[in-house]
């Protein structure tokens, strides 16, 4: 099992290698970006298919709705730049709506967020099984099959480390960069030099009966889909090398200055080109048909399309666990997901993303097409919260050059407001659930607050708890912190032999090691502490290494080594599983030592 492990992810790193597991500019653009480039696939169509119940005549307006999404695409790049440099250890949306908005609606933002990261992997992977299968009809049977199999390629990568997913991601993104500026390129040079021919589009400007304000904002909330993923290199600050910040701001402008291009060119070409959306074909497939025919280049183009789809799913990879590691250090989701992994990512976030995903895709039969409108507003809804923090933040500290700032960040709440409010005026039926999942997770949430907060004052110290006397020998403690558990088991041990106690404390920094050994010198002196040093994050493998060493030396003097472990009572069984998994996992490992004797030490808590 553990050869296999090892196979498919790769030997732990050290803690002091995480340095090298933060990632360059050009490939931070490939993974943190791939969600809003795959969207040009899919946004300009978005447009289209609102207008052609107009006629095909009304295209043109396709044309100055796409300057309204690149205006908001401009103010959403320019208020995530700010918010970079505001907060620059990461945390997004999240981060910037409680502590500007307050908490209950920077939960909303979070968990709007951890949904859309898990629709994300769903919907695209899906899609671009779609197209895998559109390309191969024979395996259509085998959507779902595919699609996880993706998932689970995609969570392998994750999990042996950022910079070996991003090696491995860049290409395919870059290539379909690549193959898109060659159409476009090709494209446009076809119109100016008259070789698309002009009855093929209408002229811009033609009256349009039945036009309305209402249709048009729809046709540009449906267009702005287009932007999603727009955030996710704020939640990834610290993925990035030193200087992150700065390098997190310049991979977000030439994310923006790409996505502008790309889409521009088109929503430009289908207009040109009279391509209007059907439903066996997409308008990209169209456009590159038109242009090149069926030839290589085509199959380029959708071959790139149908890659960059799929891997549009590393965004929630990427983003997914950095957004749960902020909250769970706020305490509203359990804290296993602020542990590293043996490659140093946070493998708990990536596992359970993945978990879900396949979920979703199984569940839907991977036709999550529906899923899409949700996905959007799942995103609209903390683009709004955290423009309108940031206004707040800027009329509240006014910093120089605020005003500014604030223009921007006015702009951009409000145009995101109007896309929002769209969505659920437009698409309610697709909506409608995120009306329900937000308040539950968010009471979820509150409940997980609850439980730590309540556990934390109970082991809080305050009195010496009486125990019974009993003889023995050796005694070992793992400590973990400075608690009430922890003084009510030194007490039992005291009483067992207090002149053969060892306190343990498994450290994964130096820095830490050493702030617990000063705090515990003015607690408690006449202890002896023994700190092991964990470079692979690993508690059970020093602790047991330390165990053998003392149980070796108590063999030669035929003493016993007496390992006292606290066990966690709640009424709740769910809350004795994530409080005991430490101590569950010692007492296994120390199960068939013959010269060990594990006791465990109950702790009541009132819930």
């Amino acid at each position: 099992m553990i050869s296999l492990k090892r196979l498919l992810i790769g030997r732990p790193l050290k803690s002091n290698a995480l340095g090298e597991q933060r990632i360059n500019k050009k490939k931070a653009l490939a993974i943190l970006s791939s969600d809003a480039l795959s969207s040009v696939a899919y946004g300009p169509e978005q447009i289209l298919l609102v207008l052609v119940t107009l006629g095909t005549a009304a295209y043109w307006y396709s044309l100055p709705i796409a300057v309204g999404v690149l205006v908001l695409l401009t103010a959403l790049i320019l208020s995530y730049r700010q918010i970079i440099f505001a907060y620059p250890h990461g945390g997004g949306a999240y981060v910037v709506s409680k502590n500007n908005l307050g908490t209950n609606v920077g939960l909303v933002a979070g968990s709007s967020l951890l949904v859309d990261y898990i629709l994300t992997v769903a919907v695209s992977v899906s899609a671009g099984t779609d197209a895998i299968t559109s390309a191969f009809p024979g395996l259509h049977s085998y959507n779902i099959l595919i699609s996880v199999f993706f998932v689970i390629v995609l969570t392998i990568l994750n999990l042996r480390g950022v910079t070996e997913s991003a090696s491995v991601l860049a290409y395919p993104v870059y290539l379909f960069v690549l193959a898109l500026f060659i159409m476009i390129g090709v494209g446009l040079f076809n119109v100016v030099t008259g070789k698309v021919p002009e009855q093929l589009h209408s002229p811009i400007g033609t009256p349009i009966q039945g036009v309305t304000l209402f249709l048009l904002l729809r046709a540009f909330a449906s267009g702005s889909s287009a932007l999603t993923g727009v955030e996710a290199i704020s939640n990834a600050i610290p993925n990035f090398k030193e200087p992150a910040p700065n390098n997190a701001a310049k991979t977000l402008i030439a994310m923006g200055v790409l996505l502008a291009i790309l889409f521009t060119g088109i929503v430009s070409l289908a207009y040109f080109y009279g391509v209007s959306p059907r439903e066996d074909v997409t308008v990209v497939s169209q456009i590159a048909e038109e242009i090149f025919g069926r030839n290589g280049m085509y199959y380029f183009v959708q071959g790139t399309t149908a890659l960059i789809l799929i891997l549009a799913a590393n965004t929630g990879y990427t983003a997914f666990p950095l957004l749960a590691v902020n909250l769970a250090k706020d305490k509203f989701i359990p804290r296993m997901f602020t542990i590293r992994g043996d490659r140093l990512g946070y493998s708990n976030g990536i596992l359970f993303l993945a978990f879900f995903s396949i979920i979703l895709i199984i569940v839907f039969e991977g036709k999550t097409e529906s899923l899409i409108p949700l996905y959007a507003v799942g995103v609209f809804i903390p683009f709004t919260l955290s423009q309108t923090g940031m206004v707040l933040k800027w009329l509240r500290e006014k910093p120089e050059g605020w005003k500014g700032k604030l223009i921007i960040n006015t702009l951009g709440a409000i145009i995101c407001l109007i896309v929002t409010m769209m969505f659920f005026l437009t698409k309610f039926s697709q909506v409608w659930p995120v009306l329900i999942f937000v308040p539950v997770i968010v009471y979820l949430f509150y409940k997980i607050k609850k439980h730590y907060d309540s556990v934390g004052e109970q082991l809080r110290i305050t009195d010496l708890a009486e125990v019974e006397e009993i003889s023995g020998n050796v005694i070992v403690v793992p400590v973990a912190g400075i608690t009430r558990v922890v003084n009510n088991s030194l007490a039992y041990a005291k009483s067992l032999n207090p002149d053969k106690l060892i306190a343990v404390y498994v450290a994964f920094s130096r820095e830490d090691e050493r702030r617990f050994e000063e705090k515990w010198n003015e607690w408690q002196p006449d202890v002896r502490l023994v700190t092991l040093h964990s470079q692979y994050r690993s508690i059970i493998q020093p602790l047991t290494k330390f165990i053998d060493t003392v149980e070796h030396k108590a063999g030669e003097s035929d003493y016993r080594v007496t390992v006292v472990i606290p066990q966690f009572v709640l009424r709740k069984g769910w809350h004795n599983i994530l409080h005991n998994q430490s101590s569950l996992l010692i007492r296994t490992f120390l199960l068939y030592k013959r010269n060990v004797i594990v006791s465990t030490v109950p702790y009541h808590f009132k819930e």
